[in-house]
């Protein structure tokens, strides 16, 4: 790269091992290290909370995530005012991809698509679920994403996103190979401090993969009891009308009711009265009745056994409290009367605690009801003895030929929508110089001719691509999404250089370990 003031720029070097050092026409050699560049590690997520993050990405939220799209992200229309420079700061060198010699995939007259090529998906800073594309790539523990650095770190709020996961070969929400979630994120710190898109790359280390079953709707006994023992549940919050609540309270299912005059309370003497939950805060809670009573059923109980109308308690008398888990987002953006806390496993709780009251039929209340359900899963193991990795080749000359994979989705300029963003697609072309686009600080990076919209963000240029064994290796992530010649349709796709900074901070990555998932 060309020397900036505000760095210095050093040679790194070898390779991981020089037994990975192979590629007919990928020079395998590098520089000795003479330093580090500058690693900025953020953590993602802590394993106790992973499998309840891949419970949070449910089929039809996969469906119905956004593709990322920010003032501080990928498109826009260019003038080719300049064309970047991007060179070499030491000798050219490879890393072979997982399982380099294996089985071959066949041949086709067609592209062989990589299994390891799959959308990552997160949640931005307004809660919205968004998704990019990402490549699993070599690593020591088999745990490492290549993507671009903004579709995990948010510039506007300085740190990562929320509930990141990997879901390598996705299609049409599905997840054939599991779910695998963000552990820790490695980037270079001009990307996370100077938002210089010359570093617009992330290597992210996952968990284990982890595959669920279909949800299913249970009773909340039974669903407290799954999630007391780490399992994936989530409860939801209908608004019925009261004939509704009525029959789902009879039914043993759980409620809750807001705004109850005084005017409509009664005794639980009182002929048709009707128990309801009212929900307050864990101090008004704790200084009523000692006893803590059940509503089920439309019954009130006390130690499993339950009262008859005589023996009901008075108005304000306390009821089981009730645990909620929660997305970070959703537990940090939380402000109501619950308790608030991050159990051992890491998982996001609130405790909801209720009183009961005793109303008459009445139409100026809203009511609530609670519906439970639950999910099985399994641990899939590790991300690259489930679809291999790709090999990593950095300092190689412009003017080769790549293939570059993503999940393209959004409009060209001028309307036309020919991608879903479901299924995967390929471009091949040649590097050239890209386009300087100052807005984006991207002064160095390299391009090909693609026909690519927004939404291929992220996914991979491979050097030396084999259609029979799938793999090739890395030498770029998709950044910016441009049209070069003004005439509304995006035309070239481009990615920040990979030079020995580059390397440095892949190699970092690709040596941690992320631990086992707990049972």
């Amino acid at each position: 790269m060309n020397p900036r003031a505000k760095r210095l720029i050093l040679p790194l070097g070898g390779a991981l091992a020089a037994a990975a050092m192979i590629g007919a026409s990928l020079p395998a050699t590098a520089q000795a290290s003479t330093a580090d560049p500058d690693i900025k590690s953020a953590a993602l997520t802590p394993s106790g909370n992973a499998k309840a993050i891949a419970g949070y990405w449910t089929a039809s939220k996969l469906k119905s995530a956004k593709t990322y799209l920010s003032d501080s992200t990928v498109s826009a229309k260019l003038n080719k005012t300049g064309a970047a420079r991007a060179a070499a700061d030491g000798k050219p060198g490879v890393v072979a991809p997982t399982g380099e010699g294996g089985k071959s995939a066949g041949k086709s007259r067609n592209v062989n698509l990589p299994i390891t090529v799959g959308k990552v998906f997160f949640v931005d800073g307004k809660g919205q679920e968004r998704w990019c594309s990402g490549s699993a790539v070599q690593s020591k523990y088999r745990n490492l994403v290549a993507t671009a650095g903004h579709c995990v770190y948010d510039t506007d709020t300085n740190k990562p996103f929320d509930n990141f996961v990997f879901i390598p070969g996705y299609y049409q929400g599905k997840a054939p190979w599991g779910i695998y979630v963000g552990a820790k994120v490695n980037t270079h710190d001009d990307f996370t401090v100077y938002e210089d898109y010359d570093y617009d790359y992330a290597f992210v280390n996952v968990y284990n993969g982890i595959k669920q079953q279909p949800e299913k709707e249970v009773d909340y006994k039974t669903f407290k009891a799954h999630v007391d023992k780490g399992g994936v549940g989530r409860e939801a919050a209908q608004t019925v009308d009261h004939k509704t609540y009525d029959e789902w309270t009879k039914k043993g299912g759980l409620g809750k009711v807001e705004g109850v005059d005084k005017e409509d309370q009664v005794g639980p003497q009182y002929k048709g009265a009707f128990g309801v939950a009212v929900e307050t805060n864990k101090s008004t809670w704790d200084k009523a009745s000692g006893k803590v009573y059940g509503l089920h059923n439309d019954k009130v109980t006390l130690g499993g056994r339950t009262l008859d109308q005589a023996d009901w308690p008075a108005n304000g008398s306390k009821l089981e409290p009730r645990v909620e888990h929660l997305t970070k987002n959703e537990y940090e953006a939380y402000k109501g009367p619950g308790h608030k806390q991050i159990d051992s496993r890491g998982n996001y709780t609130i405790t909801r605690y209720y009183l009961v009251k005793y109303i008459a039929k009445t139409s100026s209340a809203k009511y609530t009801i609670f519906r439970h359900y639950i999910t099985f899963v399994t641990d899939a193991g590790r991300l690259g003895d489930n679809v291999g990795g790709q090999g990593f080749a950095w300092n190689q000359k412009l003017g080769k030929k790549v293939f570059t994979f993503g999940y393209p989705t959004s409009a060209h300029l001028d309307g036309d929508k020919p991608y879903s963003g479901h299924t995967q697609k390929w471009c091949y072309g040649t590097t050239v110089a890209a386009p300087v686009v100052a807005a984006y600080k991207a002064e160095e990076h390299q391009a090909i001719k693609c026909a690519f919209t927004p939404g291929a963000s992220g996914g991979p240029f491979l050097l030396q691509y084999k259609n029979s064994k799938r793999t090739g290796y890395l030498n770029g992530v998709v950044s910016l999404t441009i049209d070069s010649d003004k005439n509304n349709r995006y035309d070239r796709v481009t990615t920040p250089y990979f030079n020995g900074e580059t390397y440095g901070i892949y190699k970092h990555a690709a040596n941690l370990w992320t631990g086992k998932l707990p049972a």
